[in-house]
């Protein structure tokens, strides 16, 4: 598990979606006044150099944020979206590849006001020190540990505001990583029933990603499904074909937010002409 670095990843179609709609939920919340609090439980370095050596082996951003920022006519959200990662770029235009992009830890940031407060795990060694170093002179709003995540999520809960959003994306490099998510997302809702909580995971020919969503579906109350598909699957049954979001007692706008822009994105990222994209969800 430790072998993973998402540096090789970053900036594809399955971050942007993954950030996409993790931006729409940080900015319903910046709706309210009374503060709240963020866990990344799978924080990665925070900050990725498109160019070195990790990001330039697939090139993945190529056919995911670089697609997006040189797109024309963007709905609103996803321009916001978009400006949010150029502002982490020297040049902060419109139609240039970025050399920067930023995780998941640096766009909750980005959303983060004086009196919210935001927690991250990273268990890889190396990655735990450079989020450490990119989060470097920060005052007490941000804490970096290099822990487990689902193990770190249980003392963070349930928050002192008690508003709250749980970021959970592990690399499900190990099969067990979907029952965890499972098990972490039992014991997080007994200890935080209203919590907002988004989960990512991989779309894939086997069977564990979809049985992970039964059993989440079967534990919440109120939940959202979004998925975005970039290409057929591969003959050969390896590979990732897209990915997902499903969200735990999601914004009430999230739906019909993402109705509109969904399938602008899907478009975008399209590879072979067969993409496709669904929302699901039980909100009532």
């Amino acid at each position: 598990m430790l072998s993973y670095r998402h540096a090789f990843h970053a900036g594809n179609h399955a971050d942007v979606l993954k950030h996409y709609v993790l931006s729409l939920v940080l900015d319903y919340f910046n709706q309210k006044a009374t503060p709240y609090s963020v866990v990344d439980t799978h924080a990665g370095a925070g900050l990725y150099a498109l160019d070195s050596e990790f990001a330039q082996k697939n090139v993945e951003f190529e056919t995911g944020i670089a697609r997006l920022i040189t797109a024309k006519n963007l709905p609103q959200s996803l321009q916001k979206f978009v400006q949010i990662i150029q502002s982490f770029n020297i040049e902060n235009k419109i139609n240039f590849y970025p050399d920067i992009y930023p995780g998941s830890p640096k766009i909750i940031e980005h959303f983060l006001r004086p009196s919210d407060k935001l927690r991250l795990f990273e268990l890889h060694p190396n990655d735990h020190q450079l989020l450490a170093n990119n989060f470097l002179n920060k005052n007490r709003q941000t804490i970096v540990t290099l822990q487990d995540g689902f193990n770190g999520l249980k003392a963070c809960l349930p928050p002192i505001s008690k508003r709250g959003i749980v970021l959970i994306d592990p690399p499900y490099e190990i099969k067990d990583d979907y029952q965890r998510v499972v098990d972490c997302i039992k014991d997080s809702l007994s200890r935080f029933a209203t919590g907002t909580y988004c989960i990512w995971y991989p779309l894939l020919q086997r069977p564990e990603p979809a049985l992970m969503v039964e059993k989440l579906i079967e534990i919440s109350a109120k939940w959202m499904q979004v998925e975005l598909s970039i290409q057929m699957p591969s003959m050969n049954g390896f590979g990732m074909h897209g990915s997902g979001m499903f969200i735990i007692n999601p914004p009430y706008i999230l739906p019909a937010l993402l109705d509109n822009t969904l399938p602008v994105l899907t478009k975008i990222l399209e590879l072979d002409g067969s993409s496709s994209s669904s929302i699901v969800s039980k909100v009532i």
